[in-house]
C-alpha cells in the first residue's frame, strides 16, 4: 500500500492527513500553537512551534497508521496565506511571524495605494489590504529598522515549515499572489513593485508550481516523523487554492462557499485578463496556469457563534438551529447584517459594524437564528453577483464547512444564491487539496482533474425553490441598502467601542 500526506498549517493548529490511492482519509493527527495578540490588532506566532507541531503531527500519524516509512510516497502542503516571516543571512526568523489576521499596517496600505496608484490593481490585481503581506514587511522597516536591517529574504507560513524539513526556500505561485508583489498573470515577481519600495530580487524567494517537487526530507527530521528521508515533498499552495482542489474546483462554472470562522466564495477562473476592478480578489490556483476569484465575509461563522455565545451559551449548535427550518424566508421581517469585526467584500471596511433590523415584539430567538444565517449568506452572495456581475456563470456552487453541516443552511443558500448547492461526502478542506498535490506530483494521476474523479465525492443536491429564490431577492435588495445607511453612525459610535 502507498500513500500521500496532506499537511493544512492553520492559524491555530497544524493537521495531517493520510490518504490512500483511492481518497481514503487512512488516519489524520493535529497540534495546536499559539498566537500572541501583544497590542490590540496584533497577531503573530513563532515560526519555529509551527515546525514542531508539524513534526509531532507527522510523528503522530505514522506512529498510529503503523505503516512503514516507505510506503508514504510523497508530502504536501496547503497554508495559511499572507503572513510575514523574516529571514537573515542563515535562514532564521528575525522575529515572530505577522500573521493575515493582523490590521496594524493601514498607515502602510495608504503608502502603497500612493506610490503605485492604478498599476497595483493592473499588477497585483488585488487592493491594499492590511492582510496582506507587502504592507507588513513596510511596517516592520518604518517601526523595526534594526530588525529589518537583518532580513534577507521573505517567506510565508508553510513555506517556512517546508524550507526547514527540506532545507530548500522555495514559494508558490498561489500563496505568492497573496503578497502584493507577484505579477499573478504573468507569474512572477514585479520588478516594478519590488523597486517603488526598495525591495532587492533576492528578498523574494524563487517561484514553484504548486505541484513541483522541492526536496526531500532531512534525515533529522525523517528520523522524528517515522518517515523514509527519500519521501518526495512538493511546494503545496494556499489554503483557499488548497481548498479548492479538494473540493474538485478545477474547471469554469464551479464554485465553492465556505463557511468557517470567515467566509468565502471562490470561483475558478481559466482567462488570467479577467477584471473584477478590485471588487474581488484574483489570485493564482494550485492548478497550474489557472486563476480563482475571491470574495470573503470577514464574520461569516463567527457572528453564529457570537450569537450562541452571547444569547444561548448551553446549547449546542444543533439545539439551537432546531426549528430554523420552519420559518419562512425574511425570518418574519428580521434582518441581521454581519459585520461584527468590519467587512471585507465588497466594502473592505473595518470600521462598519453589524446590526439587527426591523425587531419586534412576535420575534422568538430562533427568528433571530435564521436572520443570522440569512445575514452571513446574503454577505456571502455579494460576492456572487459581482462574479455574475463579470459575465461569470455561477450555476453549481460546492457548500463546505459549517455552512454545509445543516440541510435548512444549505437549502437557504441554494435560494440564495439562485443555484444548485451541493455539499461533500468526504469533507477534509484544504488538507486533502495538499494530499491531491502530492498525489499529481507523484504520478498517480495524468491531471488534478483526473485525481479529483477519484478523490472527491459529493453529496446530493440542493435545488433553488422558486419562491423563496423571489423573496429572497427582494431581500437582498433591503440588505445591500442598509450599509450606506448604517456606515456613518457606525463611524460616529467608534469612540465609544472599548
Amino acid at each position: 500500500m502507498s500513500y500521500v500526506i496532506g499537511i493544512d498549517l492553520g492559524t491555530s493548529a497544524v493537521k495531517a492527513l493520510l490518504v490512500d490511492r483511492d481518497g481514503a482519509v487512512r488516519g489524520e493527527a493535529a497540534r495546536e500553537y499559539p498566537l500572541y495578540h501583544e497590542h490590540s490588532g496584533w497577531s503573530e506566532q513563532e515560526p519555529e512551534d509551527w515546525v514542531e507541531a508539524t513534526v509531532e503531527a507527522l510523528r503522530q500519524l505514522t506512529a498510529s497508521a503503523g505503516i512503514a516509512p516507505d510506503e508514504v510516497e510523497g508530502i504536501s502542503f496547503s497554508g495559511q496565506m499572507h503572513g510575514l516571516v523574516l529571514l537573515n543571512g542563515d535562514g532564521r526568523p528575525v522575529r515572530r511571524a505577522i500573521l493575515w489576521n493582523d490590521t496594524r499596517t493601514s498607515e502602510q496600505c495608504r503608502q502603497i495605494e500612493r506610490t503605485l496608484g492604478s498599476k497595483l490593481l493592473g499588477i497585483a490585481r488585488n487592493p491594499a489590504l492590511e492582510g496582506f503581506t507587502l504592507p507588513k514587511i513596510l511596517w516592520v522597516r518604518q517601526h523595526e529598522p534594526d530588525v529589518f536591517a537583518q532580513a534577507r529574504q521573505f517567506v510565508l507560513p508553510k513555506d517556512y515549515v517546508r524550507y526547514r524539513l527540506t532545507g530548500a526556500l522555495h514559494m508558490d505561485y498561489s500563496d505568492a499572489a497573496g503578497t502584493l508583489l507577484l505579477d499573478v498573470a504573468e507569474k512572477r515577481w514585479s520588478g516594478e513593485i519590488r523597486e517603488a519600495f526598495g525591495l532587492s530580487e533576492s528578498f523574494c524567494p524563487p517561484l514553484v508550481a504548486s505541484h513541483e517537487p522541492v526536496g526531500t526530507l532531512l534525515p533529522q527530521w525523517a528520523g522524528r516523523t517515522g518517515l523514509s528521508p527519500g519521501v518526495k515533498v512538493f511546494a503545496g499552495g494556499a489554503d483557499n487554492a488548497c481548498g479548492a482542489i479538494g473540493a474538485g474546483i478545477l474547471s469554469e462554472g464551479l464554485t465553492l462557499c465556505s463557511i468557517g470562522t470567515s467566509g468565502v466564495i471562490l470561483s475558478y477562473e481559466n482567462d488570467k485578463t479577467k477584471d473584477f476592478a478590485g471588487k474581488a480578489h484574483f489570485f493564482n490556483h494550485g492548478k497550474e496556469d489557472a486563476y480563482y476569484a475571491m470574495g470573503v465575509t470577514l464574520a461569516a461563522g463567527y457572528s453564529l457563534s457570537w450569537f450562541k455565545k452571547t444569547f444561548a451559551p448551553e446549547q449546542s449548535f444543533d439545539r439551537l438551529l432546531e426549528g430554523v427550518g420552519d420559518v419562512p424566508p425574511g425570518a418574519g421581517g428580521l434582518l441581521f447584517t454581519p459585520y461584527l469585526v468590519g467587512e471585507r467584500t465588497p466594502h473592505a471596511d473595518a470600521a462598519i459594524r453589524g446590526s439587527f433590523i426591523g425587531i419586534d415584539g412576535s420575534h422568538e430567538r430562533i427568528h433571530f437564528v435564521r436572520a443570522v444565517m440569512e445575514g452571513i449568506t446574503f454577505s456571502l452572495n455579494e460576492t456572487v453577483d459581482i462574479f455574475r456581475w463579470a459575465d461569470k456563470t455561477v450555476d453549481r456552487v460546492v457548500s463546505i464547512g459549517g455552512g454545509a453541516q445543516n440541510p435548512a443552511w444549505l437549502q437557504m443558500q441554494a435560494d440564495i444564491f439562485g443555484a444548485s448547492v451541493v455539499p461533500l461526502e468526504n469533507e477534509q478542506g484544504p488538507g486533502l487539496g495538499a494530499a491531491m498535490l502530492a498525489a499529481y506530483g507523484c504520478g498517480w494521476f495524468e491531471s488534478l482533474e483526473e485525481c479529483a474523479a477519484r478523490f472527491v465525492r459529493y453529496g446530493a443536491a440542493y435545488e433553488p425553490n422558486p419562491e423563496a429564490v423571489r423573496a429572497y431577492e427582494e431581500l437582498f435588495r433591503l440588505y445591500r441598502s442598509v450599509y450606506g445607511q448604517t456606515r456613518p453612525l457606525s463611524a460616529e459610535l467608534a469612540p465609544f467601542r472599548v
